[in-house]
C-alpha cells in the first residue's frame, strides 16, 4: 500500500493534501520515527511531540525562503523527512549519514546549525536584521522549547528583540520538559496556564466560534480581543508582552488545523513581534515514550544496550556514597539529572541536588557562591555544555574556590556529532590557573578522583568519556590520590607512551602489539593533565629516547602540548617526541570505536603511528586490528 509519506519530497508537496490526509501522514511519520530511532538511536520523544507542529510550519511558511530556526535541532527529524531527506533517514546519526541535528551543509532548509540549547532566538533575530539591512522580504521563525527558553541567551535575545522591533515570530514548543521536567519560574508560569481548566474550557469554546468566522484581519482582531480578555483573568501582563511581543495562545500543538490557522494569521499580523505558545506532549502517539519521556528523550540503538554501568552512572553512585558521609557535599546539574547520574543522589537527598535548568553559566556561579560559604559543590555537566560557562570557571579559579567539575562526555562522544564531542576539554580547562585537571583511565579511578577532588580544597575537574569503561563497578574503599601524580603501568627501554584518560587502555593494547614486534614499551597513566607529573615524565625522558603522548583531545593546546613545553623548558637531552590526538578539525558523527580508529586512537592505530614515527622499532610482525571500546 502506497504511503502518503512516499509522496513528500519537498515542503510544497504538503500544500495539496487535505486535513484527513495530513493526519494520516502524521501517523506514518511517527511510525517511521520509531522504526529508525530504534535501529539507529537518537532523540525519539522530542520528535514525536513535534510532528503536527512541523507539518503545520511547512504548510504555512515557504522554506527555505522563509527561515525556520530549530532550537537545539534534536527535534528536527520530522523537518528532515519533509524537506527532501526522507530516503536518507535510515542513515540518521550513522557515519557519513544524516546528522542528528540541523546542519546548513546538509540542506538549505536547515537555516542554522543546531546542537546546543537556547540559541534559536538570537540566531533568528540576527537573520531578521540581516533581512532588513538587505531590503529583503521573508519570514524568520524561531522554534524553542520551554526548557531552553529559560536559558540566559534566550532571555537576552527576547530583550533585544523587543528593543529592535524587527519582524520576528517566536514559537514556544511547550511540553513541560527539557530532557527532564523543566524547572524555574517560567516553567511554573507555563504550568499555571496549561493546568487552568477555566482558561482551557473558555479557549476551546471561543476557538470553535473563531474558526467559523471569515478569515481576515477583522476576524483576527476580534478573536485576539476575546482571548486576551479571558487570558488577562488568569495571567495579567505576561512577561513576553512586557518585552514587546504579542502573545498568541495557548495553541493545541497536535491540531494541524489550529496550528496552521494561527501561523498564517501571525504572518500577516500587524504587530511585528509575535510569540506563539504551542502546547505539545513529548512522545505523542507512542505510548512507551508518552509514559516515560525522560527515558525516550535519547534512545540507544538496539544493538548498543549494555548492562555494564556507564561512567555517568558510576559518577552518581560515587557522589551518593560521598554525600552520605559528608553533609557539605551537594550536586548541581543543568537540566540533566538523569543523564549525568545525579538523579540517584537527588532521590536520597532531594534538598542537596540542584537542577538549575539549561543555564550552565548560572550553574557554575551558583556553585561559586555555595563554595564561598563552605559548601562543596559537585557540578556535573557535559564538556561541550561547560564550554558555555568558561568565563565563570575562570571566576572560580581566580578565587581558588573548592568546586568539583565532573566533566562528562569528554573526548569522542559518537553519533551526536560535532556539536557534542568533548574534544577541547583538556585544552580549554588546561589553560586556567589554579585548576587541577584530571582524567581517569577507568571507572575505578573515576571514583577515587571524585573523592580526591572533594578533599582537594581547590577547584578540580575530572574529565571522563561517554559510555562504559573498564574498572570495578564500585571500589571497596575510596582513596585520596596524590594531586599531579601519574603511575607507571609497564616498563620498557625502546619507547615510552604517556597516555591520559580513555586512551590509557588502548595504549596498553598498543604496547602489547609493539612487544610482539620486539619493541619494549614503558606505559604511563598520566592521570593529571594539570599539574603534570614533571618528575615522572622527565625521569622517563632521561631513560628512553622516544616518547609518545596520547589523548582523546585536540592536539592544539592539549595534553601533548603541555608535555612538549615541559621538555623544552626542563630537559636538555636528545629525545624524539610524537603527539597523538585529534587534529584541527570538527569531528563528524559516527560510532565511537570507528571515530577512534579513524583518528588512530585505538590500539591498532596507536601502534601503527608509533611504528611510522619510529620505523626502527618495526622488527618482527605486522600489527593486527583489535577494537577497544
Amino acid at each position: 500500500m502506497t504511503k502518503i509519506l512516499d509522496s513528500i519530497s519537498q515542503p510544497a508537496d504538503l500544500k495539496g493534501l487535505s486535513y484527513p490526509q495530513l493526519r494520516e501522514l502524521a501517523q506514518e511519520i511517527r511510525g517511521e520515527l520509531v522504526r529508525v530511532v530504534k535501529a539507529n538511536g537518537g532523540h525519539l520523544a522530542s520528535n514525536l511531540g513535534v510532528v503536527e507542529l512541523s507539518i503545520a510550519l511547512h504548510r504555512a511558511f515557504d522554506s527555505p525562503q522563509d527561515k525556520i530556526v530549530w532550537d537545539v535541532g534534536h527535534q528536527s527529524y520530522v523537518h528532515k523527512l519533509l524537506t527532501g531527506r526522507r530516503e536518507l533517514l535510515g542513515s540518521l546519526r550513522q557515519y557519513k549519514g544524516l546528522s542528528g541535528f540541523t546542519d546548513p551543509n546538509e540542506s538549505p532548509h536547515d537555516a542554522f546549525g543546531g546542537g546546543h540549547a537556547s540559541t534559536s532566538i538570537s540566531a533568528a533575530l540576527g537573520m531578521a536584521i540581516a533581512r532588513d539591512l538587505a531590503g529583503e522580504n521573508y519570514h524568520v521563525v524561531a522554534v524553542i522549547g520551554d526548557g531552553a527558553l529559560g536559558g540566559g541567551i534566550a532571555l537576552e535575545a527576547l530583550n533585544q528583540a523587543g528593543n529592535l522591533g524587527t519582524r520576528l515570530i517566536v514559537i514556544l514548543n511547550d511540553n513541560g520538559m527539557a530532557i527532564s521536567p523543566s524547572v524555574g519560574t517560567l516553567a511554573k508560569l507555563f504550568n499555571k496556564l496549561r493546568a487552568n481548566s477555566r482558561y482551557r474550557r473558555v479557549k476551546g469554546e471561543t476557538g470553535e466560534i473563531i474558526t467559523k468566522l471569515p478569515v481576515g484581519n477583522q476576524a483576527w482582531q476580534v478573536s485576539k480581543r476575546i482571548k486576551d480578555g479571558f487570558k488577562s483573568l488568569i495571567m495579567p501582563k505576561v512577561p513576553w508582552e512586557e518585552l514587546g511581543f504579542t502573545y498568541l495562545g495557548p495553541v493545541n500543538g497536535h491540531d494541524i488545523v489550529e496550528l496552521e490557522w494561527v501561523f498564517r494569521q501571525a504572518k500577516n499580523y500587524p504587530e511585528r513581534l509575535i510569540f506563539i505558545h504551542v502546547i505539545t506532549k513529548k512522545g505523542k502517539g507512542y505510548p512507551p515514550a508518552e509514559n516515560d519521556a525522560i527515558s525516550f528523550h535519547g534512545v540507544a540503538a538496539d544493538s548498543k544496550r549494555s548492562d555494564t554501568p556507564t561512567y555517568s552512572e558510576i559518577l552518581g553512585q560515587t557522589v551518593l556514597r560521598i554525600a552520605r558521609e559528608n553533609p557539605r557535599v551537594v550536586g548541581i546539574t543543568a537540566a540533566m539529572p538523569e543523564s549525568t547520574g545525579l538523579s540517584m543522589v537527588s532521590g536520597e537527598f532531594p534538598h542537596r541536588v540542584f537542577d538549575v535548568g539549561i543555564c550552565e553559566q548560572h550553574a557554575v556561579t551558583f556553585a561559586a557562591g555555595l563554595a564561598r560559604r563552605g559548601v562543596i559543590p559537585i557540578v556535573a555537566i557535559y564538556s561541550t555544555f561547560l564550554q558555555r560557562a568558561f568565563d565563570q570557571v575562570i571566576d572560580i579559579c581566580m578565587q581558588d574556590l573548592p568546586v568539583v567539575f565532573a566533566v562528562d562526555r569528554s573526548g569522542i562522544v559518537g553519533e551526536d556529532g560535532k556539536t557534542h564531542h568533548g574534544n577541547f576539554t583538556l585544552s580549554y580547562l588546561g589553560c586556567i590557573p589554579n585548576l587541577v585537571v584530571s582524567a581517569p583511565k577507568d571507572t575505578n579511578e573515576l571514583q577515587h578522583l571524585i573523592y580526591t577532588a572533594v578533599g582537594a580544597n581547590h577547584p578540580m575537574a575530572i574529565c571522563y568519556p561517554r559510555g562504559v569503561g573498564w574498572g570495578e563497578p564500585l571500589a571497596p574503599k575510596l582513596e585520596q590520590l596524590p594531586l599531579g601524580k601519574g603511575e607507571i603501568l609497564r616498563l620498557g627501554e625502546d619507547v615510552a607512551i604517556i597516555a591520559i584518560g580513555s586512551t590509557v587502555y588502548p595504549s596498553l593494547g598498543a604496547a602489547r602489539k609493539l612487544e610482539e614486534n620486539g619493541a619494549k614499551c614503558t606505559l604511563i597513566n598520566a592521570r593529571f593533565a594539570k599539574p603534570l607529573d614533571s618528575e615522572l615524565i622527565l625521569n622517563v625522558a632521561r631513560r628512553v629516547e622516544r616518547l609518545v603522548t596520547v589523548e582523546e583531545n585536540a592536539l592544539y593546546g592539549g595534553f601533548g602540548s603541555a608535555v612538549v613545553q615541559l621538555l623544552q623548558s626542563s630537559y636538555n637531552g636528545n629525545i624524539q617526541v610524537k603527539c597523538l590526538g585529534i587534529p584541527d578539525v570538527f569531528v563528524e558523527h559516527g560510532p565511537q570505536w570507528l571515530l577512534r580508529s579513524q583518528y588512530k586512537l585505538d590500539a591498532e592505530g596507536i601502534a601503527q603511528e608509533i611504528l611510522v614515527s619510529f620505523p626502527e622499532l618495526d622488527r618482527r610482525v605486522k600489527v593486527n586490528p583489535t577494537r577497544y571500546p
